[in-house]
């Protein structure tokens, strides 16, 4: 059963922050930010071009980056699941809503 690219890197983006928080250890959150990312790469790689799946890579490494400062303007929560919902979001666009055979 696949598991939607979308679901993966929303999940990893709130996961590894969560973890990075309650753990006081920010390379472990860095370790489930860098899981998600290689799982949905792998699955963005089968199931779009070279082109889209460099595009969604960027997405999902901006939003990481971007959740920082967004989050001193905005609080932590609100920026990380704003991040985690727009690259939900592109993943599904180009990759989720039709997946190849």
């Amino acid at each position: 059963m696949r598991v939607p690219t979308a679901a993966i890197t929303a999940g990893s983006l709130i996961g590894g922050w969560q973890l990075a928080r309650k753990t006081g250890n920010r390379p472990l959150g860095g370790v489930v930010l860098a899981a998600g990312g290689v799982a949905a790469g792998r699955e963005w790689a089968r199931q779009t071009s070279p082109g889209v799946t460099g595009a969604l890579v960027a997405t999902y490494l901006a939003a990481f980056g971007l959740s920082h400062p967004l989050a001193k303007k905005i609080g932590s929560w609100p920026a990380v699941l704003a991040v985690s919902a727009l690259t939900a979001a592109a993943s599904y666009a180009a990759a989720d809503r039709h997946p190849r055979p």
